[in-house]
């Protein structure tokens, strides 16, 4: 093709208008016509070095055209340069011959200043992370271990950072916005941070297992100083008259001081870290309550003469020790029950990141293969997969042909053909082929750490119950500490004599009653009987967002395989399209495919045994990857597979047969093909089948008011032939996991609370992100930890169930909650005073101690109520 005239530039060669000389990446010399890679840009043809430099002109050619002359700073055409040079790991253009030759005289005066570092160059310096290995951004293929210039093309070599030098943040769980380099404390709440994505090899978590020694010592100590407290109220069991005055005083002190100055210490700790920041929670209330229950028994136990006649029983001070021990003990079991919630996250997240081998095997620029880290594998990489072998990281098939279970990835249990060029992800299990690939991404750019880190993100969401908690007591603790003071300085103003001693107790018996006794009790008791009620009807609920969320949800996304189907193939027609009887060629068929792993193999060779066909062991196998299987097998040859294969065997098929196969591809099944003796003899039709009451429990969600969406990976053919079978309206198909995860955000976003039903690793992400994440307890175990709710026989008449139970009870925890608030709101001003200048009556201790205590069994009582729901 003639490009056009010839000219010369800066004493170069001459060369045709039109056609570049140099690679504009990299700035190798490049002849179009011979160079590795070219194309066309504006009407000029461009080579060159290598397909990585033409990728990035592609990407971004704009801005590869120009570069400034550093000499005279001539506006330079980087396609056709008078001149290049190569200084310090940089290249430079040139108008010509004359500024080179000044540029090379003087590089100090002309070149630019270093770059700044990147973060692997830093880290590199640093010596704390040093790089696995430098590789050239154009040739990817050339390493070194130490910095060098490429010998390609002379660029300098890069610093690649292996996968475990990535930098941990660690975050707060209550406040997500504090992220730390390091662990510790939460500034605005005092909780422990903890990494963003969890570690491998983390190990347990040191809070709950802190907490968890917390709880064994508070309930050994609790338990007895509860029923010293509350023996008085038993007839015949009153422990007063037995231990004496004093040791009935002293063996409750001496019992609860440690649950509350030691077991609750970490909540006083979280409670001044919130009275310093000005940031009021959950934890201020248990401080403020338990705190002046403590300060409160403990002088009147050393200092009971101090006291006014009034406000002693039966000649003996009122203690609230048993009350002040309870309340931080069912704290204590709150905290254990959320950090073993967040723990079972982190687990699925470490499931997550175990899915990737620890070994890949490599091959070096010299041809030789060894076995290194996973972590030490770098962009660029060639890594060889065997057979049967997970795939080490994401990339690229540079050569071979292989099926590959992708099932993590899309949730579809058919594995999918891969050959040169198609993208394979880490993590997903090689089948019966060998290729060999070229890595794209490691460490936390592959998709399986970008599922654990949406996990991650999702799981550490709060709670609605505990924000709820802590808007109650950013009004709650300030208020009744003002009505302390008020009490105080009312009764020193205008109270009876002693008045200083009469104010005293009366704001301190406020701050008493204010104690949220059965406000610890009305949540934790209404959910775990609500937990234990769901458990005898299969359904498994872990935490209290799940069932507080669930019953006002008004949108079910719902994953097709594995939940609204059986999650694996079957076969659901055999059609004879030749003279052969179906019951032979089947039989054969199924005797090839027995020595086959193949999925689609399993599903024949099982619907032909469920026929009562007698299946012979072949004579011949052998298997033709991304085509079928041939054999031998009663002296017939046989061949199963797709079309393809049968073209290549220049095998025909009539118009009727390919109709009829087209016709069950349309409702989302898979055809396979098979031929005897080189004609063919008939079609095998292998799809994942509906569960028998999926239809019936869709139904009645959409009658309760539910909106459904299907979300599938699946292709949109066989997820529209699901959806028309199961009257869905909406569908989404061809979805990735991040995709999943972005289409509950996006429902979310528009005002919806979502519950997302799945049974997969791919919709974990989507599952964590949800309002309410529902899990088949027939699917894998990081589906089930990255959800709320998990139904044990994965039935979806149970997501009604766990519907009906949620109602329950939340209307339970808001009786209850109702119960205590009229408690502490009648409760306060009666302490305060206010009837006394009315009747002239003072709430006496042990009506006190009796309303707090008539309080909780209101409660729990009602609380028990739930066990005989009918769901």
């Amino acid at each position: 093709m003639n490009l056009g005239l010839h000219e010369s530039r800066g004493g170069g060669t001459p060369f045709p208008l039109g056609t570049a000389t140099h690679d504009p990446v990299c700035g190798m010399v490049a002849d179009p016509a011979t160079a590795r890679a070219s194309c066309l840009h504006d009407g000029s043809a461009v080579g060159f070095c290598c397909a990585g430099c033409q990728g990035k002109f592609l990407a971004a050619p704009g801005r590869y055209l120009h570069a400034n002359d550093p000499v005279c700073g001539t506006l330079v055409d980087r396609m056709r340069p008078g001149a290049t040079v190569r200084h310090e790991g940089r290249r430079y253009w040139f108008c010509g011959d004359a500024c080179r030759e000044r540029f090379e005289a003087e590089p100090a005066t002309y070149a630019d200043p270093p770059a700044p570092a990147t973060a692997a160059a830093r880290a590199a310096g640093s010596g704390s992370a040093p790089p696995a290995v430098y590789t050239c951004p154009c040739h990817p293929a050339v390493r070194s271990d130490t910095p060098a210039d490429c010998p390609e093309c002379g660029m300098a070599l890069e610093p690649q950072m292996p996968a475990a030098a990535v930098r941990t943040e660690y975050v707060c769980p209550m406040h997500p916005t504090v992220v730390r380099d390091a662990p510790g404390s939460c500034p605005e709440c005092a909780m422990e941070l903890e990494p963003r994505a969890a570690l491998p090899d983390d190990g347990p978590s040191p809070e709950l297992a802190d907490m968890r020694r917390r709880l064994v010592v508070a309930c050994t100590l609790t338990l007895p100083v509860l029923v010293i407290a509350m023996s008085e109220m038993v007839p015949g069991l009153d422990l007063r008259d037995g231990l004496g005055p004093t040791w009935y005083g002293w063996s409750q002190a001496a019992l609860a001081t440690p649950v509350v100055l030691w077991c609750g210490w970490p909540f006083f700790v979280r409670a001044w870290t919130s009275l310093v920041t000005r940031k009021l929670n959950m934890f201020t209330l248990v401080a403020v309550g338990t705190g002046a229950a403590w300060l409160a028994s403990t002088f009147a136990l050393l200092f009971p003469g101090m006291l006014p006649e009034a406000f002693l029983v039966d000649g003996t001070p009122p203690l609230y020790f048993e009350a002040a021990a309870v309340i931080v003990t069912l704290v204590i079991l709150g905290q254990v029950l959320e950090l073993r919630a967040r723990a079972r996250t982190g687990d699925a997240i470490r499931r997550l990141l175990t899915l990737a081998p620890a070994v890949a095997r490599r091959l070096d620029p010299d041809g030789a293969e060894r076995d290194v880290a996973i972590d030490a594998i770098v962009v660029g990489d060639r890594l060889r997969v065997r057979p049967g072998e997970r795939v080490p990281t994401d990339g690229t098939v540079l050569e071979g042909a292989t099926s590959i279970d992708e099932s993590m990835v899309t949730g579809e249990p058919i594995p999918v053909e891969r050959g040169a060029g198609d993208p394979v992800t880490g993590g997903t299990v090689n089948g019966t082929g060998a290729f060999t690939m070229r890595t794209e991404r490691v460490g936390a750019e592959t998709l399986v750490a970008q599922i654990a880190a949406l996990v991650g993100i999702a799981g550490r969401s709060r709670a609605p119950i505990q924000a709820t908690a802590d808007v109650v007591a950013g009004w709650f603790v300030p208020a009744v500490v003002i009505a302390a003071i008020v009490t105080f300085f009312a009764w020193a103003a205008f109270g009876p004599a002693p008045s200083l001693a009469n104010a005293l107790v009366a704001a301190v018996s406020v701050l008493i009653i204010a104690c949220p006794c059965a406000l610890g009790l009305a949540t934790p008791v209404s959910v775990m009987t609500g937990v234990g009620r769901g458990a005898r009807d299969g359904v498994l609920i872990r935490d209290a967002r799940s069932l507080q969320r669930l019953e006002k949800a008004d949108t079910l996304v719902i994953d097709k395989t594995g939940t609204l189907t059986e999650g694996r193939p079957v076969m659901s027609a055999a059609i004879s399209v030749g003279d052969v009887a179906e019951g032979r060629w089947l039989a054969l068929a199924a005797g090839i495919e027995r020595s086959s792993e193949h999925p689609l193999a399993s599903a024949l060779t099982q619907g032909a045994e469920s026929r009562g066909l007698r299946v012979e062991p072949a004579d011949e196998f052998e298997s033709l990857t991304g085509r079928g299987v041939r054999g031998r097998i009663g002296g017939a040859d046989v061949l199963i597979g797709n079309e393809a294969l049968l073209d290549e065997s220049g095998i025909e098929l009539d118009g009727a047969a390919a109709d009829r196969a087209e016709s069950l591809r349309a409702r989302g099944a898979t055809v396979m093909w098979v031929a005897l003796d080189g004609e063919p003899a008939g079609l095998v039709a292998v799809e994942d089948p509906v569960k028998p009451h999926a239809a019936d429990s869709l139904r009645s969600l959409r009658a309760a008011g539910l909106r459904i969406v299907m979300l599938t990976g699946d292709s949109e053919t066989t997820a529209s032939a699901v959806a028309r079978e199961l009257g869905i309206d909406e569908v989404r198909a061809g979805m990735t996991p991040a995709e999943k995860h972005g289409a509950v955000a996006e429902f979310q976003s528009r005002g919806h609370v979502v519950a997302m039903a799945g049974d997969g690793i791919n919709d974990a992400p989507a599952l964590a992100r949800a309002d309410v994440g529902i899990a088949m307890g027939t699917g894998t175990d990081i589906a089930i930890e990255s959800a709320g709710i998990t139904l044990v026989k994965g039935d979806l008449r149970a997501i009604a169930k766990a519907r009906t139970l949620s109602g329950a009870t939340m209307r339970n925890i808001r009786q209850n909650l109702f119960f205590a608030f009229v408690y502490n709101a009648l409760g306060i001003p009666v302490a305060a005073g206010v009837l006394y200048p009315v009747v002239g009556v003072l709430l006496s201790p042990m009506l006190a101690s009796a309303a707090m205590s008539a309080s909780s069994v209101s409660v729990i009582t009602n609380a028990l109520r739930l066990r005989n729901t009918a769901l």
